[in-house]
């Protein structure tokens, strides 16, 4: 006999027959009236602000000096690989986004 793999499966409760429309209404209330308890203040103190003293932090960063096939956005100021370059005024170079 055949077996058509792509057909859903079937487990034992769909083959226990359908349950009553009061079955089915008060699972279906169950499952919207669930909600999540969240404490505020738990959330507030895993917040991170901006302007956070830092000092103690380390830079896990490994930070390389800008190679000789790239160059310095003079708009953006972000390093930028010889193949973003769009143009060039004078002695500013200028990115593909920033052009």
């Amino acid at each position: 006999m055949a077996t058509d793999y792509d057909a859903p499966r079937r487990n034992e409760a769909d083959e226990l027959g359908e349950d009553s429309l009061e079955e089915l209404k008060a699972r279906r209330a169950e499952a919207q009236s669930s909600s999540v308890d969240v404490d505020e203040t738990d959330f507030n103190e895993n917040l991170e602000l901006p302007g956070a003293d830092l000092s103690n932090e380390e830079l896990t960063v490994r930070v390389l000096p800008k190679q000789e096939d790239e160059f310095t956005c003079s708009r953006c100021f972000l390093v930028q690989h010889r193949t973003r370059l769009a143009a060039t005024r004078g002695d500013q170079l200028l990115c593909r986004d920033c052009a």
